[in-house]
């Protein structure tokens, strides 16, 4: 009887690493997930298999993270960082060479994108920096904290990539957000940024420089690099208010949407659940976040907060570029749309982030040194 109850004690205190909120926000994208993924996947063989195999690991790197303790993830803060760091530089030194771009390490009995594991080491980095640094904040942290975001990211904008680049510029800039800088500061970085808009022009390589001259009008090269924003925002409108009905969608199933397991899957869910799915959808996504960044506020230490609303920021950035790609508001970048699309590195590094947010809270009543 004794040893029954002890198992059940077990299983119990495995299972409260779960927050009930965030668990039902990540289950309702998850099934949303396979009916769309199903639906869209018909015309790949094992794409939709491949899918639930890379949702099933990324929900046991959640569990794991979840069991996490935060004083565990402030020591790993500084060697994550810096072996990241080491990676993309083996990266441009070694690296495998894909469609022009050499983002991809061979281990020899596979290969990794290095810069995956930066949108968490970079965050983490910055946290644990302004925990060593809490309430004596001088102008040199904010400049050494810029350094510490810009040296990934310039490595990484080098490979090109400038997607992945923008979420580690974004997953950093979160926290040196939210450790205080002032307005001031950020209106002063703002105009920097828009003086030196004809620099970075110059420095864009043709095709991104392409991609925002197709954002602003795509039907310039309507069958070329226009052909995804105009078949997309065409699905998604073709939806209607309540969409055309699962499996029903003509634009997915006649093959008119590139990427539509990948990158466009939420022209393939607007067109089958139309207007309402897609309400649905936000409000799924909002209330992640939102509980994110309760789990943040409720933080026990500065570490903590700053790192619990960088990932769900992190959330926020995937969906809201995602989105505005779907529909034609920003350029074509490459970002999966969070737990939704096929792709196991990004699931893999989302999954870790929802599960170190579950650790965090779990852990709220400790007070971290």
């Amino acid at each position: 009887m004794n040893e029954g109850h002890g198992i059940l004690r077990r299983i119990r205190d495995h299972a409260a690493v779960f927050d009930p909120t965030l668990s039902a926000a990540l289950a309702l994208l998850v099934g949303l997930s396979m009916l769309t993924m199903y639906s869209a996947a018909m015309d790949f063989p094992g794409r939709f298999e491949g899918h639930v195999r890379n949702l099933l690991i990324s929900l046991a790197v959640l569990w794991i993270a979840a069991n996490i303790p935060p004083t565990w993830m402030m020591r790993s803060a500084v060697p994550l960082y810096l072996i990241g760091i080491a990676l993309l530089v083996a990266v441009a030194l070694f690296g495998d060479v894909s469609k022009g771009a050499r983002r991809w390490l061979n281990l020899g009995f596979g290969r990794i994108q290095p810069s995956e594991l930066l949108k968490i080491a970079v965050p983490l980095m910055l946290a644990w920096y302004f925990q060593r640094r809490e309430g004596g904040l001088r102008w040199f942290d904010w400049a050494i904290s810029a350094l510490l975001l810009v040296v990934p990211a310039a490595l990484i904008l080098r490979q090109p990539d400038l997607g992945t680049a923008l979420l580690v510029l974004s997953a950093g800039g979160f926290v040196i957000f939210l450790a205080g800088l002032n307005w001031k500061a950020i209106a002063l970085l703002a105009a920097g940024a828009v003086a030196s808009a004809p620099l970075l022009w110059s420095m864009m390589h043709g095709y991104q420089r392409q991609r925002v001259l197709t954002l602003l009008d795509p039907s310039s090269d309507p069958l070329g690099r226009g052909f995804h924003i105009i078949q997309s925002t065409i699905a998604v409108g073709s939806g209607g208010i309540w969409g055309k009905g699962w499996l029903q969608g003509t634009q997915t199933h006649l093959e008119f949407i590139p990427e539509r397991t990948t990158d466009f899957i939420l022209a393939a869910f607007a067109e089958e659940f139309g207007l309402a799915g897609n309400a649905a959808l936000l409000i799924v996504y909002l209330l992640l976040i939102s509980r994110g960044l309760f789990i943040a506020a409720q933080a026990s230490s500065e570490f903590a907060r700053l790192f619990a609303g960088a990932i769900t920021l992190i959330f926020f950035t995937y969906a809201f570029v995602n989105i505005g790609m779907v529909t034609g508001i920003v350029p074509v970048v490459g970002v999966p749309l969070p737990m939704m699309s096929y792709g196991g590195t990004a699931m893999l590094t989302l999954g870790l982030g929802a599960g170190l947010l579950m650790s965090i809270h779990r852990h709220r009543s400790l007070v971290q040194t």
